[in-house]
């Protein structure tokens, strides 16, 4: 299955028609505003806080961290760039797990006693670079994603995976191997792990972060609880029982901490996980459908915000106000979670145009935005516009529609485009990230993360090599 690629648009009116062609209410402006009169660089406020414009970098995990969890040249590098880039809120840099076995990989960032020290020289860090860069960082927001990896949990080197799921489900058990209950969770050991955020939250306060992720995305440990309908005992089943893990973390930072915000990253909908069928193009898994996923309507593969609308309800009534929308996992349906036109080197090709994705990511966050105006939410999936990224960032923040437009993929290949496009400058073609997936296909494979087509850094390392074989 054939799309035309975004690059192939050089007008705005050809990518409009494109939109009218697949029938997508999508916001555009003809002309992006340069400068303070810009609508992305209105600043927001947010609990005494002011972030001085409605650029967001989302977590980027590099896999580049040392085997204790430590950050490297490479970790350091990537938090400068986030700094230079002109964005004023830095949505946790990466994901930081709270203990060694909730670890995605083995060069996974983890907070503990012994890292503090160089967790803080990475804010320092990027502090400096955007003092360098623009002056001041008095309107720069900092938070730190926490997250422990439950199903992908594999922590160690030379080991292969060892999941911590949270409940059965027949396709995913089999793909990681999953033969019986030894690595779940009890209710007793879930408790626990709610101490380890509480701590690590602490921890993240003591170090200069302002607001701290409890993350509930991707296919993670936060993001499987919401979807333990059939999970007995006090994590699972009701809508009490699934989000009471949010719950007590939240409680428990409240009255643990002095000044800390608390922000949730979160897979709103979900849809079942998808395979190569046929020449590669992705479709449902045959059984999938054994399980239910939060989100998601009764077939799997189309969107109920009934539970997402009665979360932010929740999270309203517990004084976290700051969300940032994302959808499904890269692990599973990645087509509904960072929409591209070339999937990484374990992935399938997309069963649908990838401005289906972005479009429908889109609008569920309008939707949240228009029942909750008191939540601040942050977007994602947006990269895959590439040359007209600029145009609909403008036109849904200015439509309101959402109040900060997050930047993933693309700021590894180009992370000055927010600078660029609130100074006034022409964006840099040869930057703009195509989605060409290598960032995904690296660490798939074992090597760090970093975009090895478009970076001259990352593109004269030895891994390239070893990709173009990939």
């Amino acid at each position: 299955m054939s799309y035309p690629r975004i690059a192939s648009f050089k007008s705005a009116q050809q990518f409009t028609d494109r939109l009218k062609e697949l029938d997508l209410s999508i916001p555009f402006d003809d002309q992006v505003i340069r400068g303070e009169d810009s609508p992305l660089a209105d600043s927001l406020q947010w609990e005494g806080r002011r972030i001085g414009n409605r650029f967001c970098i989302l977590p980027m995990e590099g896999w580049d961290g040392t085997f204790d969890g430590k950050p490297s040249e490479l970790t350091y590098r990537r938090w400068r760039s986030f700094g230079a880039s002109g964005a004023k809120l830095i949505w946790g840099g990466e994901a930081v797990a709270v203990r060694h076995d909730g670890r995605a990989n083995p060069n996974q960032l983890l907070i503990n006693e012994d890292n503090l020290g160089e967790i803080e020289s990475l804010r320092i860090h990027l502090t400096d670079e955007h003092e360098t860069v623009f002056g001041s960082s008095n309107d720069l927001l900092i938070g730190l994603q926490l997250t422990h990896s439950g199903r992908y949990a594999k922590p160690d080197k030379d080991t292969g995976p060892a999941p911590r799921p949270i409940r059965r489900n027949k396709v995913l058990d089999r793909r990681l191997g999953i033969t019986d209950n030894a690595g779940f969770f009890s209710d007793e050991q879930l408790k626990s792990l709610v101490d380890e955020f509480i701590r690590a939250s602490v921890q993240a306060e003591k170090i200069g972060f302002q607001f701290v992720d409890i993350k509930h995305c991707h296919g993670y440990l936060g993001h499987e609880l919401l979807s333990g309908f059939d999970r007995e005992g006090d994590f699972g089943g009701s809508f009490e029982n699934r989000t009471r893990f949010l719950r007590d973390i939240v409680q428990g930072v409240r009255a643990s901490t002095t000044n800390i915000g608390i922000g949730v990253r979160l897979s709103v909908f979900d849809f079942l996980p998808y395979c190569a069928g046929e020449n590669g193009i992705g479709l449902p898994e045959v059984d999938a459908s054994t399980s239910s996923y939060f989100g998601s309507d009764e077939t799997g593969l189309g969107v109920d915000l009934n539970e997402p609308l009665k979360l932010m309800s929740l999270m309203d009534s517990l004084n976290v106000s700051l969300v940032c929308t994302t959808a499904g996992s890269p692990y599973y349906n990645p087509h509904i979670q960072r929409p591209a036109y070339f999937p990484p080197s374990d992935g399938y090709q997309p069963p649908e145009d990838p401005l289906v994705g972005v479009a429908r990511q889109i609008q569920v966050t309008q939707e949240l935005k228009a029942r909750h105006p008191r939540l601040i939410f942050v977007g994602s999936g947006y990269s895959y516009l590439q040359d007209w990224l600029p145009n609909v960032a403008q036109a849904v923040v200015q439509e309101k529609w959402v109040d900060s437009v997050g930047l993933g993929r693309m700021v590894l290949s180009y992370p000055e485009l927010p600078r660029d496009v609130l100074q006034g400058e022409s964006t840099k073609r040869k930057k703009i990230c195509r989605t060409f997936s290598d960032c995904t296909t690296a660490p798939r494979n074992g090597l760090v993360s970093g975009c090895y087509p478009l970076d001259d850094f990352y593109r004269t390392r030895p891994e390239r090599e070893i990709l173009k074989n990939l």
